[in-house]
């Protein structure tokens, strides 16, 4: 008898533990899409298991990359630096310390942009000279920058993935990014930068984990990444619907990362992980995603491997889908593509995987 009220006790206190200890969350109700999984146009192949690695030593997380200062490859790091490199991986250095978590990298006008998680906007000189061009707005702090898009005229577009759950506070971008998706509250917003003003504002907010940015060639739109909302926007930056944005991709069936400019007019997209079945199907309901929350950290939706990359044009029509079903190289975050070659990014890992054109089958 003594034991049975013990083990009730203890029920007890678990049921407690499950539906009242606080969280940082609080779940909002949403309809997730149907996941379709891997068919048409995203039917599963091996097409990048012809993918090699540059090694990066000690260097971990290289979330983007661009072409910079001497024609060399820059990438930001877990560490907070920015590593340059040539195309074979040879003679890589530390460039430069964001003191931060770099996410998004761009080159434009004589200058590196880095959308820093921890600190917002930045841009570095030749030098290495490290310069925070926006870590507010509107007296509030812009809590995860995360990609960052530079058009002609100099306007550089970068998105904020969550206003909510600081990347610095919870216990960096991957943590921060797992609250935000579990609550789905639409803290996710896009900004404009003007280098001649010095003035920041707002061009989107409500989004769920606003993610990569890219303008397109003609420069009359951007492409959004919403990863919490499986799917793609465009925004309206010229012509009879400026200022409005629509969907150009929905439902995709992986979370949607960094999305960057290839060649003739078309766009890489990163999906980091498949689609969490349980997060689908408890979209609409917020209670079980709280109780999701007081699980042990092992027990809750994360990330699965998974090595995925596609091309869109900017109407959403899928160009490529790439993929490789050992992950080799998971976690893909996007890509970079010059003329020979397909850089792949990843948030995990010391290890930049290289794809060959050529090779592409």
């Amino acid at each position: 008898m003594q034991l049975v009220k013990i083990g009730l006790a203890a029920l007890l206190l678990l049921v407690l533990y499950l539906t009242l200890w606080p969280v940082p969350v609080a779940p909002v109700a949403w309809d997730a899409p149907t996941d379709l999984g891997l068919v048409d146009p995203f039917a599963k192949n091996d097409r990048l298991a012809v993918a090699t690695a540059i090694e990066l030593n000690e260097h971990h997380g290289p979330e983007d990359v661009t072409i910079g200062f001497g024609g060399l490859l820059y990438s930001g790091t877990e560490g907070g630096k920015i590593i340059s490199f040539h195309a074979d991986g040879s003679d890589l250095r530390v460039f430069a310390d964001t003191g931060g978590r770099p996410l998004g990298v761009e080159f434009a006008g004589g200058f590196l942009y880095v959308a820093n998680a921890y600190l917002g906007l930045q841009r570095i000189r030749k030098d290495g000279h490290v310069v925070t061009l926006a870590d507010e707005f509107d007296g509030q702090p812009i809590a995860y920058a995360d990609d960052v898009a530079i058009a002609k005229d100099g306007s550089v577009y970068f998105t904020d993935a969550s206003s909510r759950f600081s990347a610095e506070k919870w216990a960096g971008s991957y943590g921060a990014s797992l609250l935000d998706l579990l609550e789905h509250g639409g803290h996710g917003r896009v900004f404009k930068y003007d280098p001649f003003s010095n003035e920041t504002t707002l061009v989107m907010d409500g989004l769920n984990f606003a993610n990569g940015i890219a303008v397109s060639d003609d420069q009359t739109y951007l492409l959004i990444n919403e990863t919490g909302s499986y799917r793609v926007l465009r925004y309206w930056l010229q012509g009879p619907n400026q200022g409005s944005s629509e969907i150009v991709l929905d439902n995709l069936p992986g979370f949607p990362d960094n999305i960057n400019n290839g060649l003739n007019g078309r766009f890489w997209i990163g999906l980091v992980a498949p689609r969490s079945a349980i997060l689908d199907r408890y979209s609409g309901s917020p209670f079980i995603r709280k109780i999701m929350q007081r699980l042990p950290a092992a027990l809750r939706p994360r990330a699965v491997p998974s090595t995925h990359l596609i091309a869109i044009d900017g109407d959403g029509n899928v160009l490529m889908n790439l993929q490789d079903s050992a992950a080799r190289f998971p976690a893909i975050t996007g890509a970079f593509e010059t003329r020979r070659n397909l850089y792949l990014t990843s948030l995990f890992g010391n290890r930049l995987a290289k794809v060959r054109k050529q090779d592409l089958r």
